[in-house]
């Protein structure tokens, strides 16, 4: 189960590169329901996500390269390509600030995950956090790969 909370994000933290960084690249085999291609700097691998907004069903399964490779070819829509910092909160969460290359670029999404329902409804975003957009299909990566 993923539950998950998402803000754009207008400007950066001063200290951003002090925090672990990947490189991610990501296509979309199907939106609905939601099947993915992802390579997360050299670990690949196939991701089911049910429907939902804030809360979903996410399965992983590991791939090879040669099979990530493979199924490029297969993506519909574009291929996303992304830099996610890790930035530490209290209470053991991470930020996974997303910055969008390509021409999805300048957007910037910030997640944080949660292990509750109620520890997510309850969250107060730090301040440089901007609009809350948790419940907006729109800002699905799997919707952007089709914009």
């Amino acid at each position: 189960m993923e539950i998950e909370r998402k803000y754009l994000i207008q400007v950066l933290p001063e200290n951003i590169t002090d925090f672990p960084c990947r490189m991610i690249e990501q296509g979309y085999l199907n939106t609905e329901p939601v099947v993915r291609i992802r390579r997360d700097n050299e670990t690949y691998e196939l991701t089911y996500k049910s429907k939902g907004l804030m809360t979903r069903q996410e399965y992983n399964l590991p791939l090879t390269e040669e099979a990530y490779r493979h199924m490029l070819s297969k993506i519909d829509g574009r291929l996303i390509q992304k830099r996610r910092y890790m930035i530490p909160l209290e209470n053991e969460l991470i930020i996974e600030l997303d910055i969008f290359d390509g021409d999805l670029a300048p957007l910037i999404l910030a997640e944080v995950e949660f292990p509750d329902t109620a520890s997510a409804l309850s969250f107060s975003p730090p301040e440089w956090f901007g609009e809350d957009v948790t419940f907006s299909e729109k800002y699905h990566n799997s919707y952007l790969s089709k914009v």
